[in-house]
């Protein structure tokens, strides 16, 4: 059974949020949300439809000039206040993510600390939107530049951190003045609608206007979204996913010149050269690898590794992995939780099988536990072909294949050797080779000597088929405003 205490299970949003206010779903369709870990149903959930989406865009639309017309210290003050009972609350939002992603509620809790964050930044952020005044450089004007919000924006968030995504979204919008319309991942919806709700109930105690986020939780996503990215109210489009589905999303978005920023798959190198502390990238993979049991767009997904030390780096991260317990999340001492679905479980184990096949050994895992839930051991990999599948796709699961390189040149061409480009790390005690690390890999993010990049005050983001725009930082509020200039 699931470990949602009685008290928060009861007053869980299930429905779609549209002007202010928690309804069903035209028809009364719902859809199930399944714990990973047991199969167990969680809730039944509003279906939205193509008819309430667009209600749901009406009620940002509506509300979009009054929110605009906020002083920015009241949209700061929002936002911290709804920081600040997220962290009250920490407990329980962490409880919500374990039950219906699966991941450790250590894990859990790391992400409603980071989630939270973006609202805490966002609201230190929303008074400082920089504007300019000058004198042309012919003399005859005044050149006036300010920012404005670019308006309703739809966000559609993703599974695997479902606090995390949905506030990096909703911060910058809410703080730019944009109101904003949330399509949750069907898997994940209940964490991003509870996040809702502390907005909506905050917002509506001060007075302001409702319908500022607006939340349409739906299994049949295509349907909802294309016709919104038709609508002309819509002016801003947010999305955290595949690039298959990003690329089809920026096509539709093409006819009405959305603004957009997509936030895409991911391929990452995890470097380590022959001068590297391997016990410090021991640690860095570990983590890098099995934050929520691999399924991150920034996971580590290709261990490179010099030569001279391939072998005992695969030996002991394969020892390493070997001690880890996975099972429930809500289990003391687990380290690893389930997959998502059963077809995440069924795609990582045709990676693992298409390298065995090509040669690869497994030194660790490479199977199913028995028992019930979508789990799949911490896999390591060695000797795997640069043309194996699991090299050439994202894995997003717990499997970790070590390629091993020659020269640094060889290092640099292998990790730039796909279509991605939104993180990678690198281990070495060479301050040379850590710039020319940051100079020649393409990769939006960058750890040099760590595990992990991720936080609310840095950019990120990624380039080639990785996405467009970037997320928190400063330049996460750009996305949401627009440039204007007055000649005076």
């Amino acid at each position: 059974m699931s470990s949602l205490s009685p008290a928060l299970a009861a007053h869980l949003p299930t429905g779609m949020l549209a002007d202010g206010q928690w309804t069903a779903a035209s028809g009364g369709r719902t859809f199930e949300v399944v714990d990973p870990a047991t199969g167990e149903v969680l809730f039944d959930v509003a279906d939205a439809s193509p008819e309430d989406g667009r209600r749901a865009l009406a009620s940002a639309a509506d509300v979009a000039s009054a929110w605009r017309g906020v002083a920015p210290r009241e949209r700061s003050e929002l936002l911290r206040a709804v920081y600040e009972r997220i962290v009250a609350r920490s407990g329980a939002f962490a409880s919500l993510i374990t039950a219906e992603c699966g991941k450790p509620l250590a894990e859990a809790r790391a992400e409603v600390t980071y989630g939270a964050d973006f609202l805490r930044w966002y609201a230190e952020q929303a008074v400082r939107v920089e504007g300019l005044v000058r004198t042309a450089p012919a003399g005859a004007n005044r050149q006036i530049v300010h920012r404005r919000p670019v308006g309703p924006a739809l966000l559609i968030t993703p599974w695997n951190f479902p606090i995390a995504m949905a506030t990096r979204k909703i911060g910058p919008a809410l703080a730019a003045g944009c109101p904003v319309v949330i399509k949750p991942a069907h898997q994940t919806p209940l964490t991003t609608m509870l996040v809702a709700e502390v907005i909506r109930s905050e917002a509506a105690e001060r007075g302001l206007p409702p319908g500022i986020v607006n939340v349409v939780p739906t299994a049949s996503s295509g349907d909802l979204v294309a016709p919104l990215l038709t609508d002309d109210r819509l002016r801003k489009l947010s999305f955290t996913g595949s690039t298959a589905v990003g690329r089809t999303l920026l096509q539709q978005a093409a006819d009405q010149v959305l603004r957009t920023s997509m936030e895409l798959g991911g391929n990452a190198p995890f470097v380590v050269f022959a001068d590297a502390d391997l016990d410090a990238a021991l640690d860095g993979a570990t983590v890098a690898k099995l934050r929520n049991a691999g399924q991150s767009c920034v996971a580590a997904n290709r261990f490179l590794v010099h030569d001279s030390v391939a072998r005992e780096f695969a030996q002991r991260l394969a020892d390493r992995f070997a001690g880890l317990r996975v099972g429930r999340g809500d289990v003391d001492g687990v380290d690893v939780g389930p997959l998502i679905d059963a077809e995440a479980v069924e795609k990582v184990a045709e990676l693992v099988d298409d390298a065995t096949d090509r040669g690869a050994q497994v030194l660790t895992g490479g199977g199913r536990p028995d028992g019930p839930g979508t789990f799949f051991q911490p896999t390591v990999l060695a000797g795997v072909d640069t043309d194996a599948r699991v090299v050439r796709e994202e894995i997003f699961g717990p499997v970790a294949p070590v390629v091993a390189f020659a020269d640094d040149d060889e290092a640099f061409a292998l990790a730039n050797d796909t279509e991605y480009g939104l993180a990678a790390y690198a281990y070495t005690t060479s301050l040379e080779r850590a710039l020319r690390v940051g100079a020649e890999i393409d990769a939006g993010m960058i750890g040099i000597n760590r595990g992990m990049v991720s936080d609310a005050s840095a950019p990120f983001g990624g380039m080639k088929q990785s996405g467009l725009g970037r997320e928190g930082g400063e330049a996460g509020l750009e996305e949401y405003l627009e440039t204007v200039y007055v000649a005076l």
